[in-house]
């Protein structure tokens, strides 16, 4: 039996009641805590498909009946037609079909079952997520496998560190991520995903797309890296299967005489550049080496230790940390229960506290601030105000117009959505406000509200500051607490790859342990700020990180740590 219009349209309203989660919020892909929301939402999409497809099967079946019954009908009543009609009620039946039955069975066929499945899709169409989330999580990609040193194969059939359901990506996911760097300019990653489209081609995929497309773009991007010897021969490649494609009849005229022109500029000048070769020393070049490893840029710093590499520290430092019962001098909270603590760094001193938030909390947390997450704020290094965290969307490195003094300051760029918690939505906030106060005797008035994070596709915060710098006299000049003294950051998940904290500068790495907090002072006790402090989040590469933070100021630490007379003691 075919459902009424009626129960399509309470199906469609009781689907309304799960959406205004969705209708508060966009950028889906920078919070994974969010992105589950539109899990449940194709789900639903799906159940009401596959009603849809039941309706349109009912219909079909009974037209299949009615056919089969007329079929047997008229096959017995052809055998002698005048003796058939000669029965009264056989003759009364056939002008009861023709006149009623088939007027029915033409407005079953013409029966629209779609009505139910099209309003539901129309209605949650808008809270999908955009354009913006679909090349946002194809960006994040290319960042992890930028990060991680990735190979477009590897992530193409889902072989990642940690994963438990392995989905390979089709021909069209690969050309899409390639289309997707082709329109940022980004040829290094149009060629690698272009080229791993190509070969699931030629390894018998079945695609929609063509290899004359794919091979369009994926010479195009090899030419603009200035190999034209590769660009040439898969334009070569391309008129094989398309004689008539202009484009690369062009090309290939372009790429011969480029060649014919290097290979003469080649010729020319071999003398010049074998003697140059020549001058230049064994020493030299080991000189240059120790320089450029000197001056590896911070970017670089940042990516080897998310991957586990380049981290600094000397057998004789590392047996100088310890692990311990802790009780912060005996307060009366932790004599008889101490928490653990371990040391995770030196220079600057990094501690954990393992087991310092329960799951309970942790599940409790997350509930409260997953409705108001919204896009993480930083502080703009001219103003000292919070702002919205732009998002990095290319390899070139964004810069912030101030409009006072004309200069160009260095963005920071955050992939997250945060929400800020206080005592007013639920008492367990004061209770960890006054436990980070316990053990780290500082006070907590004056410190900012406890921050909840939720990192999205390839979330990230990249090398900043906690702290207020010298050229930034007015940050944090709208709260009246002075500078953040220090930073408390719970992990609230574990992370099955990536994710870590790192500290370039010193070559430390921190990485997510789901129920513990680590500390540092951001400032030393002058005031003066730690700048071995400058920190940033790893790319998560696989799983959902969550984390909530403290951010502790100057205001009220008077004599809860007293100040000191030199710079940097």
């Amino acid at each position: 039996m075919l459902p009424s219009r009626m129960e399509l349209l309470s199906w469609c309203l009781l689907l309304l009641s799960c959406l205004p989660l969705l209708a508060a919020n966009n950028d889906f892909f920078t919070s994974i805590g969010q992105m589950t929301d539109l899990l449940y939402t194709e789900k639903d999409l799906v159940t009401s498909l596959k009603d849809y497809i039941l309706a349109e099967e009912n219909k079909l079946e009974q037209v299949k009946r009615w056919a089969d019954k007329l079929e047997l009908l008229t096959a017995a009543a052809m055998q002698d037609p005048e003796e058939y009609l000669g029965h009264p009620v056989n003759a009364f039946k056939l002008m009861k079909r023709l006149n009623t039955e088939w007027g029915e069975l033409e407005s079953l066929v013409l029966s629209d079952t779609t009505d139910g499945f099209i309003s539901n899709l129309t209605i949650q169409r808008k809270y999908f997520p955009t354009d913006e989330d679909q090349t946002g999580a194809a960006k994040a990609l290319l960042r992890l496998q930028d990060t991680y040193r990735l190979d477009a194969n590897t992530i193409s059939i889902g072989d990642l560190p940690g994963v438990t359901h392995k989905i390979r990506m089709t021909v069209e996911d690969c050309y899409e991520l390639g289309k997707i760097a082709y329109s940022d300019v980004d040829y290094y990653h149009t060629e690698l995903w272009m080229a791993q489209a190509l070969r699931q081609l030629d390894e018998g995929e079945e695609s929609t797309i063509d290899s004359v497309t794919v091979l369009d773009y994926l010479s195009y991007s090899i030419y603009q890296q200035g190999d034209i010897d590769r660009a040439l021969v898969l334009t070569m490649r391309l008129l094989e299967l398309d004689p008539e494609h202009q484009r690369a009849k062009g090309n290939r005229k372009y790429f011969e005489f480029q060649l014919e022109k290097q290979k003469k500029d080649a010729e020319s000048e071999s003398i010049v550049k074998k003697d140059r070769g020549k001058r230049e020393t064994g020493e030299k070049k080991k000189s240059r080496k120790n320089i450029t490893n000197q001056l590896l840029p911070e970017r670089k710093k940042y990516e080897m230790l998310c991957r586990g590499e380049g981290i600094r520290m000397t057998p004789r430092r590392q047996s100088r940390l310890f692990c311990r019962y802790f009780d912060n001098k005996h307060n009366p909270k932790y004599v008889l229960s101490p928490v653990k603590q371990q040391d995770e760094w030196d220079r600057p001193y990094i501690v954990r506290y393992l087991d310092i938030i329960s799951d309970k909390e942790m599940s409790m947390v997350k509930q409260l601030a997953k409705p108001r997450l919204r896009r993480a704020t930083i502080s703009n290094p001219i103003t000292g105000v919070l702002e919205t965290a732009p998002y990095r969307i290319s390899k070139r490195r964004a810069t912030v117009h101030d409009p006072q003094t004309g200069k160009l300051t260095t963005a920071n760029y955050r992939v997250s959505k945060s929400a800020w918690l206080t005592g007013y939505e639920d008492p367990l906030i004061d209770k960890i406000n006054q436990r980070i106060e316990d053990l780290t005797g500082l006070e907590m008035d004056t410190a900012e509200e406890l921050q909840v994070a939720n990192y999205g596709v390839g979330g990230q915060y990249e090398p900043h500051f906690d702290f207020g710098r010298k050229d930034e006299p007015d940050a944090f000049k709208e709260l009246g607490t002075g500078n953040r003294i220090a930073t408390w950051l719970f992990y609230m998940s574990d992370v099955s790859a990536g994710g870590a904290t790192v500290f370039p500068d010193v070559g430390a790495a921190v990485w997510p342990q789901k129920g513990t907090a680590v500390f540092w002072y951001n400032l030393f006790p002058s005031g003066e700020g730690d700048y071995s402090t400058r920190h940033a989040a790893c790319p998560v590469l696989v799983g959902n990180k969550w984390v909530s933070n403290k951010w502790i100021h100057e205001r009220g630490q008077e004599w809860r740590r007293p100040c000191g007379l030199n710079e940097t003691e």
